[in-house]
């Protein structure tokens, strides 16, 4: 058995899911995800922290996004890391870490 690169989640959306259609006609569904950890703190007191994650689904996945995560949702994501750059409008670059999701589990009630 090899090591890759794999990420599993379990949180709820924090959005609505946003679509994009290529021209080549694959689609792409982008969401942010928000999971939550406690602990308690040397007072003794109960700390509850949050993390936020983007997540980006392709194809069938996104289409599954589109139909079925409204903003709220608990899901479990498996997928993996990546990190990409672009310009914005004035032309500076930036960098963006996101989940590529390749498979989806609804969680919660409907």
């Amino acid at each position: 058995m090899s090591l890759r690169n794999q990420v599993k989640l379990i949180g709820h959306t924090g959005k609505e899911v946003e679509m994009i259609s290529f021209e080549n006609g694959n689609v792409k569904a982008s969401v942010s995800l928000a999971t939550s950890d406690h602990y308690t703190n040397a007072k003794g007191e109960k700390v509850e922290e949050t993390q936020w994650h983007n997540l980006a689904a392709f194809g069938k996945t996104a289409e599954i996004f589109q139909k079925y995560v409204p903003k709220g949702k608990e899901i479990a994501i498996e997928g993996k890391l990546t990190y990409r750059s672009y310009d914005d409008k004035d032309g500076v670059k930036r960098y963006i870490t996101e989940i590529r999701v390749d498979e989806i589990l609804l969680l919660g009630s409907k």
